[in-house]
């Protein structure tokens, strides 16, 4: 049995490591001439022209797209960027439209950089982001998506164990993944381990191989599709950053969103508070910066084996075990995110965004008489302290540990 687990591993560990030597090779050789940006610059306004045709020219257009790191705008907005965004995005254009029009009517949003992160590529999507004027964009795909891979890991491998099937019945009937369930008996699905996976290799490629965010000193500021931001977000961000300098310089993030909408905005919209970061509360409008994401980092091997498919409480349960001292974040305690989703991982039917446009207008409306406070001032500030919590599993593949821990190496 032993050496059957043993022979299992190496297996898995040299599909991933086949798979992340193919690919690479494949960026090479799809963009093979001297222009690119091997002088750590990227290419303004040129963007690469995806080929949706079949899953090898998509992934060639992927792998081509992230090498050129095409920054849209650059030759209308030239200086350092003030506010580094990072929208991670999957499959809901009706809410990344919602996005971008907050984006849009953002004051001073020339100085915004906006990264979008893609896991699904359609071309409806693409021309979208890509019809953006207002702010320099960039945009980066995760490689590895279950789109460019329907059949086989990291996608879902027809020879994969079902989901709820009891292990003795997996080993019997020698599906792929029979020795490694999750803590609750579960095996893996590749559409719920997916968003984990992209969230983890979008924060190792902002960081260390984003062109543009070389020599950027700021936090980076992350946020998803379904999200909305109120128009003094630069402001809120540059005071907050500010504050933390003067008032709290322990902070390690920020957290410019909350999820209590606008509730009480115009009395709360100049408040902050400190506390140990949370993954239910914290986890909107994050903005991270290059220590914490050194932190992180170091922490690669205990992310990616933690058995939670959710990246924030994963996130959690490093603030305190692997990172000794817990993660302290100072916080907006009048949102400058809205959630706009009503469908997400779990929820795909009945999704109705045109009410999502229908309440942001409202909430507009509420919070307009509380944006742009002069200064800020501290609400209160709570122990910070390690929160443990139960783990939600789905994710006992050590094929997903071994490809997440893959990101954070220098290929």
């Amino acid at each position: 049995m032993r050496f059957r687990l043993l022979k299992r591993n190496l297996l898995a560990l040299l599909l991933v490591s086949f798979v992340v030597v193919t690919l690479l090779f494949l960026s090479i050789v799809s963009d093979g001439d001297e222009s690119g940006p091997r002088d750590g610059g990227a290419r303004a306004g040129e963007t690469v022209k995806f080929n949706f045709g079949s899953l090898p020219e998509l992934s060639r257009s992927v792998y081509a797209a992230n090498y050129k790191q095409c920054v849209l705008n650059a030759e209308r907005f030239v200086g350092d960027p003030q506010l580094v965004l990072v929208v991670q995005v999957h499959d809901r254009p009706e809410y990344l439209r919602l996005l971008i029009r907050s984006l849009e009517e953002a004051a001073e949003v020339h100085r915004f950089l906006v990264i979008f992160s893609h896991d699904h590529f359609t071309e409806e999507i693409n021309a979208m982001v890509q019809g953006i004027t207002f702010c320099r964009v960039v945009q980066i795909y995760f490689p590895f998506s279950t789109q460019l891979y329907p059949k086989e890991f990291p996608g879902q491998d027809p020879r994969d164990c079902p989901r709820d099937v009891p292990k003795d019945s997996a080993v019997k009937t020698g599906c792929l993944n029979a020795e490694h369930p999750d803590s609750y008996g579960h095996y893996r699905e590749a559409a719920i381990t997916q968003t984990k996976h992209h969230w983890w290799w979008k924060l190792h490629f902002v960081w260390e191989r984003v062109h543009v965010m070389q020599g950027y000193s700021g936090f980076a500021v992350f946020l998803e599709e379904d999200n909305y931001i109120l128009p003094d977000f630069l402001q809120f961000y540059r005071s907050m950053v500010e504050w933390r300098k003067n008032s709290c310089p322990d902070c390690d993030m920020l957290a410019l969103g909350n999820h209590n909408g606008v509730t009480d905005f115009t009395r709360l919209s100049n408040k902050v508070s400190t506390t140990g970061w949370m993954s239910t509360k914290h986890n909107m409008g994050m903005a991270i910066s290059r220590e914490v994401y050194y932190k992180l980092m170091g922490c690669s091997s205990e992310f990616c084996t933690y058995d939670d498919y959710n990246w924030d409480w994963t996130l959690q349960h490093l603030s305190g075990t692997c990172i000794p001292k817990p993660l302290k974040v100072l916080v907006a305690q009048g949102s400058r995110v809205l959630h706009t989703g009503d469908c997400g991982l779990h929820q795909k039917g009945n999704c109705r965004p045109e009410w999502a446009a229908q309440k942001v207008e409202e909430a507009l409306k509420v919070a307009k008489h509380g944006f742009f406070p002069p200064s800020l001032a501290l609400s209160g500030a709570e122990a910070v302290e390690h929160k443990a919590h139960m783990k939600n599993g789905g994710w006992g593949d050590v094929r997903d540990h071994s490809l997440c821990n893959n990101y954070a190496k220098r290929l």
